[in-house]
C-alpha cells in the first residue's frame, strides 16, 4: 500500500505533464496561424491601399489664363482628369498581370506621355495670346500612392499639390518647334521597355509630310523639325517593340507603345498645324487622323 501510492503519484505527474505539453503546442500552433492570418491581412490591406495613382496638381501652377484660351485650357484640364481616372481604373483591374515593371511600363509610363502631350497643348494655347508658361513638363510624371485617388479634381489628377507656379517665356515664332523637339526627345528617352510582340512585326504610321501641302517659307524650318521628330518617335517605338519581347499582357503593345506613340504624334502634328496658321496660311484639315499607328508584318 505504501509502495503503491508513490507509483500512482508518479503516473499522475507524468500524465499531467503530457497534457500540459499538448496544450502548449496547441497554443503555439494557434498563435502561429493567427500571426500568418494577420500578416496576410496586413499585406492585402497594404496592396489595396497602394493601388492609387497620384499626379502633381496643374491648375495652381498655371499663370493667368487669357480669356481667348480659357475654353481650350479647361478642355485639356478635364482631359488630365479623364486620363488619371482611366489609369486608376486600369490599375484596379489589372492586379497580378505582367512582371515586376508592369505598372511602370503599362500604366505610369503611358500616363506620363499622355499628360506631357496635354500639358504641351495647354502651354501652346496660352502662348498664342500671352506669355507661354514654362516648366509644365515637370508635372507630367505620376506615381503610386496611398489613399483614394486624391486630387482627381481641378484638372490635374492628383494631389501632391503645392507645386510652384510655372514661369513664363515670351511667345515667339519658332518657339513651338523648339519646345516640340525638346518634348519629343524627352518622350523618346522615357520609352523604357515593354511590348510583347513578335519579332517579325513593326509599327507603321500614316505619312504626314505628303498631306501638308504648301508650307509658308517662314514656317518651313519649324515644320521640317516636327516632321523629323515624327520619324524619331516612330524609330524609338519600333526599337522598344523589338527589345521588349514577352513583356506585359495581351494589350501591352497597345497600352505601352502604340497609345503613347499616338499621343506624341498628335502633339507634334498639332505643332505643325499651329506653325502654318501662325503665318496667316490655312492649315490643312484632317491631320489629327494621321496620329494613330498600327502593327504591320514584315
Amino acid at each position: 500500500m505504501s509502495r503503491g501510492l508513490p507509483l500512482l503519484h508518479r503516473r499522475r505527474v507524468l500524465a499531467a505533464g503530457a497534457i500540459g505539453g499538448i496544450t502548449c503546442a496547441a497554443v503555439a500552433v494557434g498563435a502561429a496561424m493567427a500571426g500568418q492570418d494577420g500578416s496576410g491581412a496586413s499585406d492585402g490591406a497594404s496592396t489595396k491601399a497602394a493601388s492609387t495613382i497620384s499626379c502633381p496638381e496643374v491648375t495652381g501652377s498655371l499663370p493667368e489664363i487669357p480669356a481667348q484660351a480659357k475654353a481650350e485650357v479647361d478642355r485639356n484640364l478635364a482631359l488630365l482628369r479623364t486620363q488619371l481616372d482611366e489609369a486608376n481604373k486600369r490599375l484596379a483591374t489589372s492586379q497580378g498581370q505582367g512582371g515586376p515593371n508592369f505598372v511602370q511600363n503599362a500604366i505610369l509610363g503611358p500616363l506620363a506621355d499622355k499628360r506631357k502631350s496635354t500639358l504641351d497643348r495647354i502651354a501652346i494655347s496660352i502662348g498664342r495670346h500671352a506669355e507661354k508658361p514654362r516648366g509644365l513638363d515637370a508635372l507630367a510624371e505620376c506615381s503610386l500612392g496611398t489613399g483614394t485617388g486624391a486630387g482627381s479634381g481641378s484638372g490635374s489628377g492628383a494631389g501632391t499639390g503645392g507645386s510652384a507656379p510655372a514661369t513664363a517665356e515670351p511667345s515667339a515664332p519658332g518657339s513651338g518647334a523648339q519646345d516640340g523637339a525638346e518634348g519629343g526627345a524627352q518622350d523618346g528617352s522615357g520609352a523604357g521597355s515593354g511590348a510583347g510582340s513578335g519579332s517579325a512585326q513593326s509599327i507603321s504610321c500614316p505619312d504626314v509630310a505628303s498631306k501638308i501641302g504648301a508650307v509658308p517659307a517662314a514656317a518651313q524650318a519649324e515644320v521640317d523639325r516636327n516632321i523629323a521628330l515624327l520619324g524619331t518617335q516612330l524609330d524609338e517605338a519600333n526599337k522598344r517593340l523589338a527589345t521588349s519581347q514577352g513583356q506585359g499582357g495581351p494589350n501591352f503593345v497597345q497600352n505601352a507603345i502604340l497609345g503613347p506613340l499616338k499621343d506624341k504624334r498628335a502633339s507634334t502634328i498639332d505643332r505643325i498645324r499651329i506653325s502654318i496658321s501662325r503665318q496667316g496660311a490655312t492649315a490643312p484639315s484632317g491631320l489629327d487622323a494621321l496620329a494613330g499607328c498600327s502593327l504591320a508584318s514584315g
